[in-house]
């Protein structure tokens, strides 16, 4: 899907870039363009287990470190 916008006769760069700004805008194509740049794959069964798995570890470790003393 392509917008073209040509510039009108007597018409200054400023209204030419807002109406091209207001097209782009009204059509949608922006609104796709950021969901397909800042979605988030989904992750499998087993790569949520295995992140689960390696936040206990780690809260262990931390809670044997902060029972010694060496972590406040």
């Amino acid at each position: 899907m392509s917008i073209q916008i040509k510039k009108q006769p007597r018409e200054n760069s400023q209204s030419l870039t807002r109406r091209f700004s207001r097209r782009i805008q009204q059509s949608g194509i922006l609104r796709r363009a950021k969901k397909a740049r800042f979605r988030e794959e989904t992750k499998s069964k087993q790569l949520k287990k295995r992140a689960a798995l390696r936040k206990e570890e780690l809260k262990k470790e931390y809670e044997e470190l902060r029972k010694l003393g060496k972590v406040k």
